[in-house]
C-alpha cells in the first residue's frame, strides 16, 4: 500500500460519514482514484498535495473512457468529500455542469412499482426481512434504511425520523405517518424489535444483507427497489388526486397549468420523502 493510500485510509477511518454502504463505496472509489493518478503520471508526495489539475486529469480520463454521466457524478461526489476533509473544497467546482458533466436523462418505458401481498410475505420466513420490506412499501425506505431501522428511536408519533447513519450520504430525513396501515406496522415492529434494529443481534449488517437478498429473491421481489416506486406512485395519487403518468395517468404535457402546479408540489414532496435532492429523479418513479 502506497503512502497516499495509507493517508486516504486514515482520513476514512476518522470520518465515518454516511451509511455503511456509502462508506464502503467511497473507500473503493478513493483507492481507485489514487491508483489512476499514478497511472496518469502523478506521483504525489501526500494526498494534501491534491490540486485542481489532478481532478481535471481524472475527469478527462474518465470521459475518454466512456464513463456514464451518473457514474461521473458519483465519483465527483467522492472527490468533493475528500477535498472537504483536506480543507480544500475550492479545488473542485460545486456544479457538475461546470465540470462538463451532463444531466442524466432516463425516461422509463414502464412502471417498476411492485406491491406486497400475503403470498409474497408468506415466502419470506425471516421476520426481520418481512418487516423491512413492509417498511419499504409503507414509507419508501431504501433497503439499508429498512434493515437498520430502530423503531424505538425512529417513531415520533406523527412522523418517523431516519438517522444519518442509516441513510445514503448520511442525510437525515423525516417521513410523515399518514394512515392506519403505517401506524399498525410500526406498532407491530415495536412489539417485535423493542429497542433493537431489524438486523438480528447475532448477525452483522453484511451477514444479514445476504439473508435479505436470498429471502427477497425467493419471494420474487428482487432487490426490492420496486417497493419505493410503489410508495412514490401511491403518494402521488394521494397528493394530486390522480394517477402518476407511469401508473396510467396523463402526462405533464396534457395537464392544465393548475394541474402542473399540483404535480410539481407532489414531486417536490415525494423527492424529499425518498431522500433525493433533485426533483428530476421523480421521473424514474412517476414518469413525466
Amino acid at each position: 500500500m502506497t503512502k497516499i493510500e495509507l493517508e486516504i485510509r486514515e482520513i476514512l477511518s476518522r470520518n465515518k460519514d454516511g451509511s455503511y454502504q456509502t462508506q464502503r463505496d467511497r473507500s473503493k472509489l478513493l483507492r481507485m482514484f489514487s491508483q489512476q493518478l499514478r497511472q496518469l503520471g502523478f506521483n504525489l508526495d501526500s494526498i494534501s498535495d491534491l490540486k485542481g489539475r489532478h481532478i481535471n486529469a481524472l475527469l478527462d480520463f474518465w470521459k475518454e473512457s466512456g464513463v456514464s454521466a451518473g457514474t461521473l457524478k458519483n465519483r465527483m461526489s467522492a472527490l468533493r468529500w475528500l477535498a472537504r476533509k483536506l480543507g480544500k473544497p475550492g479545488i473542485i467546482p460545486k456544479s457538475n455542469r461546470a465540470c462538463g458533466i451532463s444531466e442524466r436523462c432516463y425516461m422509463p418505458e414502464r412502471s417498476r412499482a411492485i406491491s406486497l401481498d400475503q403470498q409474497i410475505l408468506d415466502r419470506i420466513t425471516d421476520p426481520h426481512v418481512a418487516f423491512s420490506v413492509q417498511l419499504q412499501e409503507a414509507f419508501g425506505l431504501r433497503r439499508e434504511e429498512a434493515m437498520k431501522f430502530i423503531v424505538h428511536s425512529a417513531d415520533k408519533g406523527n412522523h418517523i425520523h431516519l438517522k444519518g447513519s442509516w441513510c445514503k450520504g448520511g442525510k437525515v430525513r423525516e417521513i410523515p405517518i399518514r394512515n392506519a396501515v403505517q401506524r399498525d406496522l410500526l406498532d407491530r415492529i415495536h412489539e417485535f424489535a423493542g429497542s433493537g434494529s431489524l438486523i438480528p443481534p447475532s448477525k452483522s449488517y453484511v451477514e444479514h444483507k445476504s439473508v435479505f437478498e436470498r429471502q427477497t429473491a425467493l419471494a420474487g421481489i428482487g432487490n426490492t427497489h420496486g417497493l419505493r416506486h410503489q410508495y412514490a406512485q401511491a403518494r402521488y395519487l394521494e397528493l394530486t388526486g390522480w394517477k402518476a403518468p407511469l401508473a396510467g395517468g396523463k402526462s405533464t404535457r396534457e395537464m392544465s397549468p393548475e394541474e402542473r402546479s399540483i404535480d410539481l408540489f407532489a414531486r417536490l414532496t415525494i423527492s424529499q420523502e425518498l431522500g433525493h435532492e433533485r426533483i428530476q429523479i421523480t421521473v424514474i418513479y412517476l414518469g413525466k
